[in-house]
């Protein structure tokens, strides 16, 4: 993930100052400088950075920090603060015209995953209740409408196309005509792309955006090209113009630097980051959560979304039940670690724990999550439904049996029903009616 570097420079650097009872002016001069090399490392804008730290510095200053009985936490809030700020302040949230009907745009550099990126703009916007169109307006690069069409139908989106024709003006005013006769109410224009910015590219999207006048145009940037990504949009925000950004890759080896300058560059908001290859990794871009996260602190209030999305009211007093009357099966532990995929997987939960650092994250293996994940499928999908209801019943002779029916060892057998056993112990722990009534009274506070 993204600012896995500079969390740990960060974490490290107020860690040196958290067991000090008071600060000196040399004190906060050390962090600020580590705090600064952290940033240029993480190929955040210089200037930002310069502009950053002496911001930073003058607060921490200030009688509030210098006087204060926890010096270190007070300087801690500071720099959340101000990379909260910098980051977008109070986060934007995506706009819908008030006509009913929305047109949004996209646009960016070749190789960015714009394509992608509408496919998976138009799964959340259906999670949210639109009625999408994708429309294939990039006619320069091959195989650019096929891939829109397999992206569309891999979401359950319908996608407008002309081939053969060469004006891709005419193709998003049809596709606009054609998403409002047919009662859409959002369409996603996927613009052609150039391996760098240039002027018949920038021609042809003001003449699209002053034909179907779009709603909001968002500029697509890959997240791993750093300052590229910078110079890029700024040179769209002096050309063309746009109104928010959408991260991608931001779950690859990128430094940060991209979302750490872009906001204070261009002026614009980060609306969304992808954050995976699936079409349900998009999030909307949360500036505080994220300068939580780069500081070591979670996140979670996203973790708590990320469980409400996966699991309905009604799945969780049905799961309350089963262990309360001990009738936890090993279909109900298979259908858990399936919610747990769902989720996005073990290593995106960690991450918003707080306390986590990246350095005891590159200590875990994640891959050897999910391939147990698949083990335990083959396993218990070998068993009788009698067996998956009892498996108390399991002998000897029903184990070699599984094993033999899935490719597993009988070890691996046992290794299954003793992580079932401790995962039952584990709930049946948290259905006594103490547990579930602070469990409530958890839940009604969020």
């Amino acid at each position: 993930m993204a600012f896995e570097s500079l969390s740990e420079k960060l974490q490290n650097t107020f860690k040196n100052i958290k067991g000090k009872g008071v600060l000196t002016e040399k004190d906060i001069d050390t962090a600020m400088h580590d705090v600064k090399l952290a940033l240029l490392e993480a190929d955040v804008n210089y200037k930002v950075v310069k502009d950053f730290v002496k911001e930073t510095k003058e607060a921490c200053m200030g009688e509030e920090v210098m006087q204060s009985l926890t010096p270190a936490q007070q300087v801690i809030k500071i720099v959340d603060g101000k990379l909260t700020e910098l980051l977008g302040g109070q986060g934007a949230k995506l706009t819908y015209a008030s006509s009913g009907f929305t047109v949004i745009m996209l646009v960016g550099l070749q190789g960015t995953g714009k394509t992608t990126t509408a496919g998976k703009l138009a799964n959340y916007l259906k999670q949210c209740g639109k009625k999408p169109m994708l429309a294939a307006c990039d006619i320069y690069r091959p195989a650019a409408i096929d891939q829109l069409e397999v992206v569309g139908k891999a979401v359950n989106t319908p996608v407008w196309t002309e081939r053969g024709v060469k004006d891709a003006v005419k193709i998003a005013q049809d596709a606009r005509r054609e998403a409002e006769l047919k009662g859409f109410n959002v369409l996603i224009v996927d613009t052609a792309g150039r391996l760098q910015i240039d002027q018949p590219l920038m021609d042809e999207l003001k003449d699209m955006r002053n034909a179907i006048k779009p709603h909001t145009v968002l500029l697509v940037l890959d997240a791993l090209t750093g300052q590229d990504a910078v110079n890029a949009a700024q040179g769209f925000n002096e050309q063309l113009g746009f109104d928010g950004m959408i991260l991608t890759k931001m779950d690859g080896d990128a430094r940060g630097g991209a979302a750490l300058s872009v906001k204070k560059v261009t002026g614009k908001p980060i609306l969304f980051m992808g954050t995976g290859e699936k079409y349900d990794a998009l999030e909307p871009f949360q500036p505080d959560r994220m300068a939580n996260r780069i500081l070591g602190m979670g996140d979670v209030l996203s973790l708590i979304e990320t469980a409400e999305q996966a699991y309905d009211d009604q799945q969780a007093m049905e799961l309350e039940e089963k262990i309360r009357k001990n009738r936890f099966t090993l279909d109900d532990f298979l259908e858990q670690m399936q919610q747990l995929r769902k989720m996005g997987g073990l290593e995106k939960l960690i991450r918003m724990i707080p306390g986590i650092s990246a350095s005891q994250l590159n200590d875990m293996d994640f891959d050897q999550g999910e391939a147990e994940i698949h083990k335990m499928e083959s396993i218990i999908y070998s068993m009788t439904k009698e067996e998956r209801n009892d498996p108390t019943i399991l002998n000897a002779s029903r184990r070699k049996r599984i094993a033999a029916g899935c490719g597993r060892s009988v070890s691996e057998i046992n290794s299954l029903i003793k992580k079932y056993d401790e995962a039952r112990k584990m709930m049946k722990k948290f259905s006594n009616p103490g547990a579930m009534k602070r469990n409530r009274m958890m839940k009604g506070l969020f």
